[in-house]
């Protein structure tokens, strides 16, 4: 009786996750249209310190061009940085985008600088009419 039940509890899993598994296959396919240009690239944003971790999760943090929190970097596919990518998956966000997305380090800089100079929202006395 114990095994019987087993089995069926095994079967539900089975079942569930295949059906998991055929959901994140068409929101895969259905998200990328064909006219869309190919995602080449990750961006990695390090998002959890590497304090207090061993000297190879530093090291690979280090190779990818990571070296504090909230930066991005961008790499191409490659089975090297994907490995890399896997060794330090708990500490960063990998997105896949295309080339035309990848940014150099002084374009990002740029996107986050304000507008230079200044502007004027309201004046109380161009209300005031004098």
């Amino acid at each position: 009786m114990a095994t019987l039940r087993l089995s069926s509890q095994i079967g539900k899993n089975v079942t569930h996750w295949q059906q998991c598994v055929s959901q994140a296959r068409a929101l895969s396919t259905a998200s990328i249209p064909a006219t869309e240009e190919p995602l080449t690239h990750y961006r990695i944003t390090l998002r959890r310190s590497a304090i207090s971790l061993p000297k190879h999760i530093k090291g690979t943090l280090v190779s990818l061009g990571i070296h504090r929190r909230m930066q991005t970097v961008y790499h191409e596919h490659s089975p090297i940085n994907a490995g890399k990518i896997l060794a330090v998956k708990e500490l960063v966000e990998v997105e896949n985008v295309p080339a035309s997305a990848v940014r150099t380090k002084q374009e990002q800089r740029q996107e986050r600088k304000a507008p230079r100079g200044y502007k004027v929202v309201g004046s109380k006395i161009a209300e005031a009419g004098l």
